[in-house]
């Protein structure tokens, strides 16, 4: 028989069913303070119940402990919660102040200056991602995965390109069409494509926020003025009335800071582990905009998993946009096509010229 399983993420879940309960077999409860609930804790049976860096007066938790319940305790000296039970926004990942004094820098700069090895930021920073993992399921447990459309692109190109303004337009259009925009969180045609389905609600307000940030064409060599041109477009267009879109970024690529119009965020540590959850969830399909070797490994990373699916229904449509660029640039649309001959990702490989036509094969 399988237990049930009961996954506690706030005090305010805890209280909806502590006043039920008799026994907590069965009960993962996640970074939560229960310094408050001495007395409740005492009366119930812990055997069974799972406690991730909870915090309790030293009393319940040597009573938690002796009566059979797994304490996994807070880690000392990390800038991030391991056990966290929501993505990120950007408001907790910049703050108030500076770049350089925000979680973001923080977490960064921490993860680059442990030594190779160690086993507590191992133990940190996987335990972090997966914590990750599991609420990037819980914020997208209502959606289908089939409306879920990944847009990847170059992270240099700068803010008035036209590249950029296309990715702005697919994600805005993406998003009316009623999908959910996903990306990889960074900058460069990830910013513009989580733009536009930031600004989705506010017809013709691309060509305003474009004015206002354009002047900041990218992060060089002011992280806070490229982030705070972003801030003055979110304060003219409130997030409480903007478009929904998800980003994966990484602290592997640090040195990018992560794109404030993402609604929810979930940056991981582990690029790999990044790459494959963002490349998963996009079962709506792909669309490549021109990029360089990041953005090529997204490509033939997506393409692997089409390449072995038995039928085309365990295909992910993938379009690139730009033929010349894919075909003479850096020329993946000839073997995308040599390795689609004859298998059924064939027929669900695309490249266009222009937004429209990603649109409509995505949204047709």
């Amino acid at each position: 028989m399988t237990r049930r399983v009961i996954e506690i993420e706030s005090l305010a879940d805890f209280d909806a069913r502590i006043g039920k309960a008799r026994r907590l077999n069965g009960w993962f409860v996640q970074s939560v303070d229960l310094t408050e609930r001495a007395d409740v804790l005492l009366k119930v049976d812990p055997r069974g119940a799972v406690f991730l860096g909870c915090e309790f007066i030293p009393t319940v938790e040597h009573h938690l402990r002796r009566s059979g319940a797994l304490l996994f305790p807070r880690l000392p000296d990390l800038p991030f919660d391991p056990y966290r039970s929501r993505l990120y926004d950007a408001s907790e990942l910049y703050g108030p102040g500076d770049y350089a004094a925000s979680l973001d820098a923080a977490v960064y700069a921490w993860h680059h200056t442990q030594p190779a090895g160690s086993l507590a930021a191992d133990l940190g920073t996987t335990l972090h991602d997966h914590a990750i993992t599991d609420a990037l399921d819980d914020v997208t447990s209502d959606l289908d995965r089939h409306t879920i459309v990944g847009i990847m692109g170059g992270h240099a190109v700068p803010r008035g390109d036209e590249t950029y303004r296309a990715a702005s337009q697919l994600g805005a259009s993406l998003t009316v069409a009623g999908r959910i925009v996903l990306t990889g969180g960074g900058p460069g045609a990830m910013e513009a494509a989580n733009l536009g389905a930031y600004l989705s609600p506010w017809p013709g307000s691309l060509d305003d926020a474009l004015l206002i940030m354009t002047p900041v064409p990218t992060y060089r060599p002011s992280v806070d003025a490229w982030a705070q041109s972003a801030f003055q477009v979110v304060a003219r267009w409130p997030i409480s009335g903007a478009g929904r879109s998800l980003s994966i970024p990484t602290w592997f690529y640090g040195h990018e800071p992560t794109n404030i119009f993402a609604t929810e965020i979930a940056k991981y540590f582990s690029n790999a582990l990044r790459e494959d959850t963002l490349l998963n969830r996009c079962r709506g399909g792909v669309v490549f905009l021109p990029g360089q070797a990041g953005t090529v490994q997204e490509i033939f990373q997506a393409v692997t998993e089409n390449f072995y699916a038995a039928d085309s229904s365990l295909v992910t449509p993938l379009v690139l946009i730009g033929r010349d660029y894919w075909t003479n640039v850096y020329p993946a649309w000839p073997l995308l096509q040599r390795l689609g001959a004859g298998r059924p990702m064939g027929e669900l490989i695309y490249c266009v010229d222009d937004v429209k036509e990603a649109i409509d094969l995505l949204t047709g």
